[in-house]
């Protein structure tokens, strides 16, 4: 295993918590993050803001999906459909209403069936909820986001990663999140595998309320508790001490460590929520759905941008203009995707089942189940005292399926366990789902 060499299992106390290393640099990774370009995401929201309105009952909408679609079309290697339904909503008086997901798929070549996906939402919205006839620009909100996906489907569809990749452009987010929920009921319906879901909402605004400006820094928003949990599965939970350690928790840390990595003096911040407070995005429809999934959105949001009409009253210019887009701000943030989404596309699968012991031990002991993975080298173990936000410790273990740290009292601190190949790829870190006895 490249750059990953050998830490000696001396007892795990905490003056010897030194830090996790940096994972290997991919150059395959690296030349991704280095195309994002910030004019391709200035033009993409200029054209969708010039859009008059692009709420779901607006006669406007069309172009807005037709734009999309057009736009991934261009591009070689992908797969391309309109995911068309029709649902009735009382918040727009109980009319039917026809949404359609543009969704674009570059299929896996080894692992097919693992998925990730990567949404923004092209719908927008003026101050009242239903009001389908006055300008609604949705310049960061969220023409932003759908930007991004458009330009990492052109970055990323230009090589081939061994598991699958989806991006989609969602609507009925601004009315109750419809889009995303229809997909990822149907992804649940039908068994599919997806590993991991990020959506980008409000990523184009480094002029906050309040006098807040920030252009290099960024949040990331992860649930605690699985919405999704069982009553078994929350037994578990609270035998073994995992209310900060959900799969949504590690793949926002997993985030944080290459995103920070791949786009230096870029700071991500982990928010411990499922979204903003009092509010969601369309990655909540996913973890309801039971995947682990995250949200991107700027630091500091500017509330008379959003969810506005457009007009200067005292002084205020309010509305979702394109003039407040920082196109260079939500390059950094959609090159934190590319980070994220890429190593995680060529990484191997994680293992499953990472079961612990270690209760009145000295030593802790993990065991789980093999990657089904061809090229694996092994396996990681991560360790972090239990007062520490972030992994403090990698530890290569070899291609194993059981290891015994040596001295450590599993009481102390918390472990995950990630997959690596031959190319020091890392997977997904998995928490351990419960107590293993002999």
């Amino acid at each position: 295993m490249k750059r990953m060499g050998w830490i000696g299992l001396v007892p795990l106390v905490l003056g010897s918590l030194l830090g996790v290393e940096p994972p290997q640099r991919s150059p395959k990774v690296a030349g991704i993050v280095g195309e994002i370009s910030a004019e391709n995401l200035k033009a993409h929201v200029q054209a969708l803001a010039a859009i008059h309105s692009r709420h779901v009952q607006s006669p406007h909408i069309q172009e807005a999906w037709e734009y999309i679609r057009k736009e991934f079309e261009k591009f070689e290697g992908l797969q391309v459909e309109l995911d068309e339904f029709e649902v009735q909503v009382r918040l727009l008086g109980d009319q039917p209403v026809k949404l359609v997901n543009v969704v674009a798929t570059l299929p896996g070549t080894t692992d097919p069936d693992r998925i990730y996906v990567v949404s923004g939402h092209y719908d927008s919205r003026a101050s009242r909820a239903n009001d389908a006839d006055s300008r609604a620009p949705g310049a960061v909100d969220d023409a932003s986001g759908t930007a991004a996906v458009i330009e990492l489907a052109r970055v990323m569809s230009r090589r081939r990663f061994e598991a699958t990749v989806v991006f989609v452009a969602f609507s009925g987010e601004e009315v109750g999140l419809l889009g995303s929920r229809h997909w990822a009921d149907r992804a649940r319906e039908q068994g599919l595998n997806v590993d991991a879901m990020i959506t980008n909402d409000i990523i184009g605004n480094s002029q906050g309320g309040g006098g807040h400006l920030s252009n290099t820094e960024m949040r990331v928003f992860s649930e605690g508790v699985p919405a999704s949990e069982t009553e078994l599965q929350g037994r578990l939970r609270q035998g073994i001490g995992g209310e900060v350690d959900s799969p949504a928790r590690q793949l926002a840390r997993y985030v944080k460590e290459l995103g920070e990595f791949y786009v230096p003096g870029f700071k991500i911040h982990l928010i411990y929520r499922r979204d903003r407070f009092g509010r969601g995005g369309d990655h909540t429809s996913f973890s309801q759905a039971g995947y682990p999934a995250v949200r991107f959105s700027e630091m500091y949001e500017n509330y008379a941008r959003q969810h506005q009409d457009v007009r200067e009253e005292g002084g205020v210019q309010y509305g979702d203009l394109p003039e407040s887009f920082d196109a260079q701000y939500s390059a950094s943030i959609v090159r934190v995707n590319a980070a994220a989404l890429a190593s995680l596309a060529d990484a191997p699968a994680p293992p499953s089942r990472l079961g612990i012991r270690g209760a009145v031990r000295y030593d802790t002991t993990l065991s789980w189940e093999a990657s089904p993975t061809a090229d694996l080298a092994g396996y990681a173990i991560l360790v972090r005292e239990t007062s520490a936000p972030y992994w403090q410790r990698r530890i290569p273990v070899g291609n194993v399926t059981e290891h015994v740290l040596k001295g450590t009292i599993v009481d102390n601190f918390f472990f995950a366990v990630q997959s690596v190949d031959k190319e020091g790829n890392l997977s997904r870190p998995i928490f351990p789902q419960g107590l293993r006895r002999r």
